[in-house]
């Protein structure tokens, strides 16, 4: 009977479960595993179980990175990282190298942005238009879950002889984004304008509007990996 492939809903179960299983059998195939793409560098270790499920804990690291911009009408230096840890359950629905792959991961990921205001440079806060001096900010932090869920497809790991291969992985960790604001606006007057509690709301769900929806950490990578 042909093998069908396991709905996306059953796939993170299935790391878990896995584990049990792989516990209780005797020790199958290892293979060690090297990879590059998002997120960063990858370096992991997988066992295989049998013929259509096998088992893999990875680490990967981004570092961290710096990148000046503009998001809703401030300019802000910005700061991301991006390390995790993952554990995952392979299953290979047509016993050949394509798979279906779920399992959970633990990610210390966030993007830090500090306002630079300048004191010459003008700002829209909820309609208003103001010059923040120097020594004010409006500091944003949008960070994920630490644990989520991944489901993904990707091609290798399979049971096969001894030596090297290619291994490749897209997909996501699945978890929503927070948004939290840091400012020392509320109270400020600027000419005519105090600036409110309502008015840095506004601009926070500014800011929550465009950078702080993501829904997914993406994975896209490939590497070689070598079967013992």
């Amino acid at each position: 009977m042909p093998h069908r492939p396991l709905p996306a809903r059953g796939l993170t179960a299935l790391a878990l479960s896995a584990l049990a299983l792989g516990c209780a059998l005797p020790a199958q195939a290892g293979e060690s595993y090297g990879a590059i793409g998002l997120p960063g560098i990858t370096v992991g270790y997988a066992q295989t179980v049998n013929a259509t499920l096998g088992l893999r804990a990875d680490v990967s690291s981004t570092g961290s990175f710096s990148k000046d911009g503009t998001e809703s009408g401030i300019r802000y230096m910005g700061k991301a990282k991006y390390n995790r840890a993952g554990l995952f359950a392979d299953y290979f629905p047509f016993g050949g190298r394509f798979r279906l792959t779920g399992g959970l991961t633990y990610a210390d990921a966030s993007v830090v942005l500090k306002s630079q205001f300048d004191g010459a440079t003008s700002v829209t806060l909820n309609g208003q238009t103001v010059t923040p001096a120097a020594s004010d900010y409006l500091n944003a932090r949008v960070s994920f879950p630490k644990v989520m869920p991944y489901v993904g497809i990707g091609w290798g790991h399979q049971e096969r002889e001894a030596g090297f291969g290619f291994v490749g992985d897209i997909g996501a960790s699945i978890g929503r984004a927070k948004l939290k604001t840091d400012t020392n606006l509320v109270g400020q007057t600027y000419g005519s304008v105090t600036i409110t509690q309502a008015d840095v709301d506004a601009k926070t769900q500014e800011l929550r509007d465009s950078v702080g929806k993501v829904r997914l950490l993406p994975q896209l990578n490939l590497g070689l990996s070598y079967r013992y």
